[in-house]
């Protein structure tokens, strides 16, 4: 566990200085009459990360988490069954966005997620997995203006509807 703590630690806060080197190829900082710059958000996210990263070497190098004191493995097989449970997830994620939509890629992830792996109630996780996408599609098409990808041709008459309510 040890070994695995500050070997994520390490590998975050290199991920973190590349993110931090990649932005400012755009500029960072607020620029007048427009607003932030395109890597503004990027920049100072990772700076974010990086500052954690050092918190977290800084309470390892001091023994002060449980995984900083433990001479056991990282994961036992809960833990990578967890992984895998969880991994597998996001690969079915991932491949189901140009299928049913970004938006219906994510309900159906948290519809997974709560009532599987969470055992919520169906109350709950229907709440959640059809309200949450809805909510987002309105954040992203309607006040960010950001197209977000919608899958294939099946999945038009979701997207009209909701096109509809905005404009």
């Amino acid at each position: 566990m040890r070994q695995g703590e500050i070997s994520l630690v390490g590998l975050l806060a290199l991920f973190s200085l590349y993110l931090m080197w990649k932005s400012t190829e755009l500029p960072i900082g607020y620029i007048r009459g427009q607003g932030p710059g395109g890597g503004f958000w990027p920049f100072w996210l990772a700076l974010g990360m990086l500052l954690s990263c050092l918190a977290s070497a800084w309470n390892w190098w001091r023994g002060l988490s449980p995984a900083s004191r433990s001479d056991e493995p990282l994961m036992d097989a809960f833990g990578w069954r967890t992984l895998l449970y969880v991994g597998g997830s996001v690969v079915v994620f991932v491949a189901l966005i140009s299928i049913v939509s970004m938006y219906g890629a994510v309900a159906a992830f948290l519809f997974y997620y709560l009532r599987f792996l969470g055992r919520h109630s169906w109350f709950l996780t229907l709440t959640i997995s059809i309200l949450l996408p809805i909510g987002l599609f309105f954040f992203f098409e309607a006040v960010m203006l950001i197209s977000m990808p919608q899958g294939m041709s099946f999945t038009q008459p979701f997207f009209d509807l909701m096109y509809d309510i905005i404009y």
